[in-house]
Order: structure tokens, then sequence, then C-alpha cells
């Protein structure tokens, strides 16, 4: 067999059900779109209308954070991938190796934020790497073949002191522990003395 002799089995691809082109067609008049008007034309939005009043999802309030539009975007590559690249002879081992030479070796078309060094594939050459990020497997494999990785994302910040509600449970702690759950302390039950007489029953 060959490879132009391979096809799916029988019945395995259909052709495409061409609407609207007559009655005899099975699908003609509406094109399966129904009667008239707002649902037989794009842009339908029933689903979403409540009649003019405010709809629920501008009702409800909004909370939280996405860091989407702030995000650095990285190309992903493995030290196997770089390999294979240096004995193709496309990327130049006596310099370091940064986005840059991986996008003149192939590696990516473009550099964008940077690039993230991950450890899929086996590193036999001795490379010097400046990357954004790197993972602890690429780290090690790199450091291994005898060479190293410059990490070139900045280093992030660390608060000397808590802030926020992490602040608040440290004040709390360092008063004297959690509060209790119920509000109020708990008062302890005065224990009777063992010398006192019971009461005469």
């Amino acid at each position: 067999m060959k490879l132009n002799e391979i096809a799916d089995r029988p019945g395995a691809r259909k052709n495409r059900l061409r609407i609207g082109r007559g009655i005899g067609s099975g699908m003609g008049k509406t094109g399966g779109r129904g009667g008239k008007g707002q649902t037989a034309r794009s842009g339908v939005r029933i689903k979403g209308f409540e009649g003019g009043q405010m709809p629920l999802h501008r009702r409800l309030p909004k909370r939280g954070f996405r860091n989407t539009s702030f995000a650095v975007k990285l190309n992903e590559t493995n030290i196997g991938k770089v390999q294979a690249a240096i004995d193709a002879g496309l990327i130049d081992i006596k310099k370091p190796v940064d986005a840059k030479a991986m996008v003149k070796g192939g590696l990516m078309r473009r550099a964008k934020g940077g690039v993230k060094l991950l450890g899929d594939g086996e590193l036999k050459s001795k490379v010097d790497f400046a990357v954004f990020r790197a993972s602890k497997s690429a780290i090690a494999a790199v450091e291994k073949a005898g060479g190293s990785v410059k990490i070139l994302a900045p280093a992030k910040d660390v608060d000397d002191e808590p802030r926020g509600k992490n602040k608040r449970m440290a004040l709390e702690a360092a008063k004297g522990g959690d509060k209790p759950k119920g509000g109020k302390p708990k008062e302890a039950k005065p224990e009777a003395d063992e010398g006192a007489e019971k009461p005469a029953e």
C-alpha cells in the first residue's frame, strides 16, 4: 500500500449539505431557519434580552482581576530542539544563545516577550543561555553539559512586612491567637471544691 492509496472507510466523509437550493433538496424554502423575524436572521439577541430592564450581567457586581492584558507572552522551546539546531549549524554556541539567536536559528518566528527554556530532550553541547525564564530540569541539563543559564526576568519583590489580610492575621496571632468563632470567649465554669460538703438530699 502507498500513501496515495490510503482512504477513509466508506461513509466516513459526506458532502456538505447545501441549504436553500429549492424545495426538492430537502433543505429549501426557509433553509432550516423556521419562519420570519429575528430568529431567521443572523445576530439574534433573544436569549440575552430581558424586555428592556437592566440585564442580569449588568446588575451583578464586578469582582476580581485578570492579568491577561498585562501578562508577558513567552515563547517556549525545549533543549532538545536547541541541540538539533546546533547540530544543523543554525546556532553558534560560541556566543550566548538568546531569543535573537533562536529566531535566527529558526526555533521561533519572533522573540515576543522572551523565551522560556524547557527541559525536554537531551543537550550534549556546552551552551550559555540568556533567557527570560527556565525550568528546573532545563537548568539542571544545561549545567550538566557544562553550560550556564542567565535568567533575564526581574526578581519578584518580597514585602518585608505582611500586607492586607496577612497583616491582620499576623496582628491577631501576636495579640494571642485566633478569635473564637462564636464571637465572645466562653466563660469557664467554676469548679467545686473537693473539701466542700455536698448538700443533703
